[in-house]
């Protein structure tokens, strides 16, 4: 039943008293503020989805392995073509694959000599969200190969990252990827977080991320908001579009208390 008379409005104004502490310590961030109705979003939320490149750690992951194999250039020739509509994102991916001439021994080669590279914060709000009852998840346009140790380190199961595969041939040469993997399409990590929620009976879902895609998570039956971080890449789109926008992750586990 709900609370009435003096004992009632004390509690409300409780709330409220709460909420604009919690809105004043978000004043001293820097970026898009929340309303009163995303803050309280992100509080009951059931899950959290985030994305990895630039977000849960500081790099590009496919940048990376691309100036390690040494066709970091032609990667990014690759990138620019496909963000300016050149060619579609599967075709992109391939690619910058062949550009690479990636293979399992030289991939294991990049993972075993580049530990993942954690944003300042992010474990301790992953912990945050986790004492706090959500279920954490990862969601890259990455490859898994290279997202299953991020996930690892922050106690994140294999079972809540959606990435997308490099396959390869029998002798260890590239094949190509795995196109059954949702972030291999465009409009993969909305379809992804609608999965998500469909098949874990969450009512209620974030995204957080750096880029254009991750915004694109906001849909019907997808995110249901979406945070927008710029601590790694600050994309002034994301910025202007975002629910809500920070560049420190500690702000977050803040507003969780």
């Amino acid at each position: 039943c709900q609370g009435g008379g003096v004992a009632g409005r004390a509690g409300r104004g409780g709330a409220k008293a709460r909420l604009a502490t919690t809105r004043a310590t978000m004043e001293a961030s820097l970026g898009k503020q929340p309303s009163a109705d995303v803050l309280k979003m992100w509080q009951d939320a059931e899950a959290v989805a985030f994305d990895v490149d630039s977000t849960v750690c500081v790099d590009e992951g496919i940048d990376e392995l691309g100036a390690f194999l040494g066709a970091g250039e032609r990667v990014e020739a690759i990138t620019k073509r496909a963000m300016e509509g050149g060619m579609d994102f599967a075709e992109a991916l391939q690619l910058r694959l062949e550009a690479m001439a990636v293979t399992t021994d030289t991939l294991a080669t990049f993972v075993s000599k580049h530990p993942p590279r954690y944003s300042n914060g992010i474990k301790e709000l992953v912990d945050a969200l986790r004492a706090s009852g959500k279920e954490v998840f990862l969601v890259s346009g990455g490859f898994r190969q290279m997202v299953h140790p991020v996930g690892a380190g922050l106690g994140i199961p294999v079972d809540n990252i959606h990435a997308n595969t490099i396959t390869f041939n029998e002798d260890g040469s590239l094949k190509g990827f795995d196109p059954n993997e949702f972030p291999s399409k465009s409009g993969g990590k909305a379809n992804a977080v609608k999965h998500i929620k469909a098949t874990r009976g969450f009512k209620t879902m974030v995204m957080v991320g750096d880029g254009a895609t991750d915004l694109e998570a906001r849909v019907a039956g997808g995110a249901d908001i979406v945070v927008g971080y710029g601590g790694a890449q600050r994309r002034a789109k994301v910025e202007a579009e975002a629910d809500w926008f920070v560049t420190d992750l500690s702000v977050l586990a803040k507003a969780l208390q």
